[in-house]
């Protein structure tokens, strides 16, 4: 076996991951919507054109950005419990199955946050109030998501010891490999 520099994320998905939290947690705690331009709209519509972005990467993008590697399947959800209780989790994995499960499930909510924000601009929707309430309820269960999330990478860091915050920030990961000499041995 040989340790080895492992590429998991691409810039893209790095620059799209950093880019969302920064603006969504601004959004979310420190900036009002006060006008037509204001930095809260701002950001909401980077949020949702990096989101359009992100789902065209997830069908062509390299194979870690794919939506098919890591769609949580009965199969892979079983396997990864296996390889979890083995301690034998492939470290070019990228999203695991309950990982990929939080990224589709934050990635739907972005869309409805994003999609209620833009809503309430339209003369059609204009002081509705359930959309208001939509888009406040979105964004406040996705801060709670992210708690999760966060906890399950520190967790997961623990478990499998795959350093998952070094990870998203450079991109690569260090493993160790099984190659064909090392099998025959």
């Amino acid at each position: 076996m040989q340790a080895q520099e492992i590429k998991v994320w691409d810039l893209f998905v790095r620059l799209f991951h950093w880019s969302v939290v920064l603006m969504f947690m601004l959004d979310f705690w420190l900036i009002e919507d006060d006008g037509s331009w204001s930095l809260h709209r701002i950001f909401g519509y980077a949020i949702g054109i990096l989101l359009i972005l992100r789902i065209i990467w997830g069908f062509i993008g390299p194979h870690t950005a794919r939506f098919a590697s890591f769609f949580p399947t009965p199969q892979r959800v079983q396997k990864h419990l296996i390889d979890l209780k083995q301690h034998s989790v492939d470290p070019r994995e990228g999203h695991n199955p309950m990982g990929g499960a939080m990224v589709i499930l934050l990635l739907l909510m972005l869309a409805i946050i994003t999609l209620s924000g833009w809503m309430q601009t339209w003369d059609r929707f204009w002081g509705e109030e359930w959309l208001q309430d939509v888009h406040e309820i979105a964004a406040n269960l996705t801060m709670f998501l992210v708690g999760i999330h966060v906890a399950a990478v520190v967790i997961m860091t623990k478990v499998t010891g795959i350093p998952l915050l070094r990870t998203m920030l450079t991109g690569k990961r260090t493993g160790l490999l099984v190659t064909h000499n090392d099998s025959k041995q």
